[in-house]
Parts: C-alpha cells; sequence; structure tokens
C-alpha cells in the first residue's frame, strides 16, 4: 500500500491508490485505519526498543502529524502514475 525511504535529503514514496475503492470501500477512511495501525507499529516498536511510553509515543506523533499538516515543512513534490494496466 505504502513504501516511504530516505534518499539525496528527501523523503520518496509509492503509493497503490484504489485497492480499497475497487473493493467497494471508502479510500479514505480505510487509509486513515491503515496509518492509525501503523503508528500503533511505530509505538510498539519503540517501547520495545527504546522503552518510550507506547501511548506517549502516539500522542507525539499526532501532534507532530497535525503541526506538518498545518504548516509543512516542505511541499510534497512529484506525480501520481495510474495504476500498471
Amino acid at each position: 500500500m505504502l513504501s516511504a525511504w530516505i534518499a539525496e535529503h528527501g523523503q520518496h514514496c509509492t503509493i497503490n491508490i484504489g485497492l480499497w475503492q475497487d473493493n467497494g470501500r471508502e479510500e479514505a477512511p480505510a487509509w486513515g485505519i491503515f496509518l492509525a495501525d501503523t503508528i500503533r507499529h511505530i509505538a510498539n516498536a519503540l517501547q520495545e526498543q527504546y522503552g518510550q511510553s507506547a501511548p506517549d509515543t502516539i500522542a507525539a506523533i499526532l501532534e507532530s502529524l497535525h503541526d506538518e499538516l498545518g504548516n509543512p515543512t516542505f511541499d510534497a513534490k512529484g506525480a501520481f502514475s495510474h495504476g500498471h494496466g
């Protein structure tokens, strides 16, 4: 669904859009569930690796996410490529 990495001083990603829509689900809410699950995995990993509180980590991620959406550090650049046919 989503692959992301840092290279050449920037974030790069590939996103598979339309899978949920093609299966009769609304795309935006499904992405919300996917991202929430991802955030929980990050919080659990930080707790296991570094002893950081998972709930505190989730709160910090959500605060940072909200701040970044409201005032982006960088503009999102790139293009969307429609499917593989």
